[in-house]
């Protein structure tokens, strides 16, 4: 079957015919874990497709908590998207340069969340732009600031409580995009947390499952992505809510499921950053 919603995606040939198109804006959303020990900021600098601006979640966030990249509010976002110069009437399409283009699918999520629908990804990001030869330069990007309208779309967010209360109510099922070993708790979290494991009663998914190793972690067709949802006893008939590290990689999973017609899954912000710290929350099966 093909893709039942390919307007998230855009491939690299379309978007180096679009550069110049009035109406598009890219988006650098590169971001790296802690243990990373790279700049993206500083790499945005020195290299990136014409035109595009930098999107930091990790400063376009909400500042009054100690979890990672949480959803900014509304007016906070607007502020900020609108000064880089995104806004009404734009496509915008977002991209990064970290395998499976963790950052860029967040930042599809987040516009999303708050009311902007034209919005894509780069399959397979800035790796296969750049394995391709196609442009980039340092160029310094001036945006002109666009008026952002912004709603808080809350079906596609789950905080602790209502994460907690799914446990006994069981009103939709959760997908953890981690490795196996975190998963089960064997290995440790890229930020430690007290507890390890799992959130009890969630399926495990690991979100490189949906991609395509030898092709820049491009995504992989439909039928795999139902075939790895099946696999990992998903029904696809009931809500899904993503879950991750820190609400991150989670929303590669939302984006695929979105590709495959499942328009209104939901993302848990704090995922496990907040689970496996918060002192009332139980752990697996």
């Amino acid at each position: 079957m093909e893709y039942l919603n390919p307007d998230a995606l855009v491939s690299t040939d379309w978007l180096e015919q679009h550069l110049m198109a009035p109406d598009v804006r890219i988006v650098d959303a590169t971001f790296y874990l802690p243990h990373d020990e790279r700049n993206a900021a500083e790499e945005y600098s020195t290299r990136h497709i014409p035109g595009a601006v930098y999107f930091n979640i990790d400063e376009i966030c909400d500042n009054d908590t100690d979890l990672p990249h949480m959803l900014p509010s509304p007016e906070k976002f607007s502020s900020m998207v609108r000064k880089l110069g995104l806004g009404d009437g734009n496509r915008i399409v977002v991209y990064d340069n970290s395998g499976g283009f963790m950052a860029a699918c967040r930042v599809w999520w987040m516009f999303r969340i708050f009311g902007h629908a034209d919005i894509a990804v780069l399959d397979g990001g800035l790796p296969k732009w750049m394995a391709e030869k196609r442009p980039v330069n340092d160029d310094e990007v001036i945006p002109q600031p666009r008026h952002f309208s912004a709603s808080l779309n809350h079906t596609l967010v789950k905080n602790l409580a209502q994460m907690m209360a799914n446990i006994e109510n069981h009103k939709y099922q959760v997908v953890d995009a981690r490795s196996p070993g975190r998963f089960d708790g064997i290995d440790h979290e890229p930020r430690p947390t007290e507890k390890r494991g799992h959130i009890p009663g969630s399926r495990n998914l690991p979100f490189n499952a949906l991609l395509n190793p030898n092709d820049n972690f491009t995504f992989k067709s439909a039928d795999e992505i139902l075939g790895a949802l099946d696999s990992a006893g998903i029904d696809l008939n009931k809500p899904i809510t993503a879950s991750c590290g820190s609400g991150v990689t989670a929303s590669v999973t939302a984006l695929a499921l979105y590709l495959v017609g499942h328009d209104e899954v939901a993302v848990y912000d704090g995922s496990w950053a907040e689970w496996g710290d918060h002192p009332d929350t139980p752990v697996g099966p």
